[in-house]
């Protein structure tokens, strides 16, 4: 079980992370959703490794390593996207 814990949080680290101020609006959109799946799916993982019957203090670990890696990232798609938003759209009026 300790491994398997591990596993996703390796899982997680690896994500590659990308040059976000250089996409445009719909590359950001894209990324945004997938970041939120990936999330999604992690968390997944992680309930399904709690109901195997894995230790809490793993679980908890794994939440809060997970959760503050795919909360930065989704935040910096968020923050290149409002200012692509802000210069491309707001700027030209």
């Amino acid at each position: 079980m300790k491994e398997a814990v591990q596993k996703i949080i390796e899982e997680v680290n690896l994500r590659t992370i990308k040059d976000y101020k250089k996409m445009n609006i719909m590359q950001l959109s894209s990324e945004l959703r997938d970041a939120m799946e990936f999330e999604r799916e992690i968390f997944q993982k992680i309930e399904d490794l709690e109901n195997q019957g894995a230790e809490n203090d793993l679980i908890y670990y794994a939440r809060i390593v997970c959760k503050n890696t795919t909360s930065r990232e989704i935040s910096e798609i968020q923050e290149a996207y409002l200012t692509k938003i802000e210069t491309e759209y707001l700027g030209s009026n």
